[in-house]
């Protein structure tokens, strides 16, 4: 098992390029089980995640054909709708081919997804708006299974906001009977971005990125060709690594609009940066200032970026308050960091974050993604060595780092 060795060494500077979005890219990739025709997508982030998702597919008998980051896939094989365990257990996304598969193959069998353990991320609201559109829904054996002669639209309301389950009902709903209205949809660029990929391939799907959607259903989709877009959680990651270093960092192809929430919070925490239109260029600082922040829902602060915040906060001047409102049990990096040196002091949904601290290496271990990140970042200034251990959460969603990182100076290792 792969361990990142980091050792602190003094501002970062340079350029660093952002990857193409995981989160924009796996949807994509199972929004190509709906088609007959052939789909050629660009800037796929080379993770793990996108291995995963590219084999589930190739399981289904479609036609993978990957070159660096971009890929072609053929749906005219389709010959399969069991998504089986040995791949869905490494990935939660893999719930993603439950909606396609229903509505281009009829019926599907996705085995109960699994991923990080950042707490419960309950599948019922997919299940719901299925049955909603006249799918029989069964649960047996650790199976998802789900069975339409044809989907027919419907008026579905989520009880919640839901990212994945606004994609794999805005999928299924595609080749529906009629036309279906999402209410209460979720608004993440990733989810615009698969429309725009829907629409290319002859969907019919009016106001993605708002919180009612509406689908027409049409009889057939075709091939398209599409751009992922950029990942803003990897901008957000490197801004941070930027900022804590007191680094001068530009960080490129990338969407600043797609952070506004975030920015924000960065400004009051008074980090001097400039923005363009792909670019956010970090600026050395003297000192930051503690800032509360609370996870939202698109447009608000990501969940996906409360852990690297954190590490950020403990070298901030004051008190910050972190309020997880998204997940139950996205605090584990918190007691990681600890052992670093921090003072974090965890009250229910609330991290108290109390800074500066000096912090000093240690042996440290990933308990998620966007924990593995937190520790990177630590790692940037601690004193001595950082040993983190599982890092295989970090390559699920992080696209060659430890070379980025050293390409703007960091001292990291990955030891096999």
């Amino acid at each position: 098992m792969d361990k990142l060795l980091i050792t602190g060494n003094g501002p970062l500077k340079g350029d660093i390029r952002v990857s193409g979005a995981k989160n924009a890219a796996l949807p994509i990739l199972a929004a190509t089980i709906l088609t007959h025709g052939e789909v050629r997508l660009s800037n796929l982030p080379q993770v793990r995640d996108i291995n995963t998702m590219c084999s589930l597919l190739t399981e289904l008998g479609l036609d993978v054909s990957r070159d660096g980051e971009t890929a072609v896939i053929n749906g005219k094989g389709l010959s399969s709708h069991i998504a089986p365990y040995n791949l869905v257990k490494t990935m939660r996304a893999s719930i993603l081919a439950l909606g396609p598969l229903v509505g281009r193959f009829g019926e599907a069998e996705v085995s109960m997804p699994g991923g990080c353990a950042i707490g419960e991320r309950p599948v019922d609201l997919h299940l719901k708006a299925l049955e909603q559109m006249g799918a029989e829904i069964i649960l047996e054996h650790g199976y998802i299974k789900a069975r339409a002669a044809k989907l027919k639209g419907a008026d579905i309301h989520f009880g919640a906001v839901t990212v994945t389950g606004t994609e794999n009902i805005m999928m299924a709903a595609s080749l529906a009977e009629g036309t279906t209205i999402l209410r209460n949809a979720a608004m993440e660029p990733e989810i615009v971005d698969l429309a725009e990929l829907l629409n290319k391939m002859g969907a019919k799907i009016q106001g993605h990125g708002t919180k009612t959607i509406t689908i027409e259903g049409v009889p057939r989709l075709h091939g398209a060709e599409h751009v992922i877009v950029p990942d803003r959680i990897e901008t957000g990651t490197f801004v941070c690594a930027a900022a804590i270093t007191r680094g001068h960092v530009n960080i490129t192809h990338t969407r600043p609009e797609f952070l506004t929430a975030f920015l924000a919070s960065l400004r009051e925490a008074k980090l001097p940066f400039n923005v363009g239109n792909d670019f956010i260029e970090v600026l050395p600082h003297e000192g930051l200032v503690a800032c509360d922040i609370e996870t939202q829902p698109h447009p608000g602060f990501p969940t996906d970026m409360q852990a690297q915040f954190m590490a950020l906060m403990t070298q901030a001047n004051g008190c910050s308050l972190i309020t997880e409102s998204i997940f139950e049990n996205r605090f584990m990096h918190a007691a990681e960091l600890n052992r670093m040196g921090a003072h974090i002091k965890v009250q229910e949904h609330t991290a108290v974050t109390t800074g500066p601290t000096p912090l000093s290496g240690a042996q440290v271990m990933a308990t998620d993604l966007r924990a593995s990140a937190s520790l990177v970042i630590a790692g940037l200034i601690a004193d001595g060595e950082t040993l983190i251990d599982r890092i295989y959460h970090l390559d699920r969603g992080y696209s060659r780092l430890e070379e980025k990182l050293m390409g703007i100076g960091a001292l990291v290792k990955r030891i096999k």
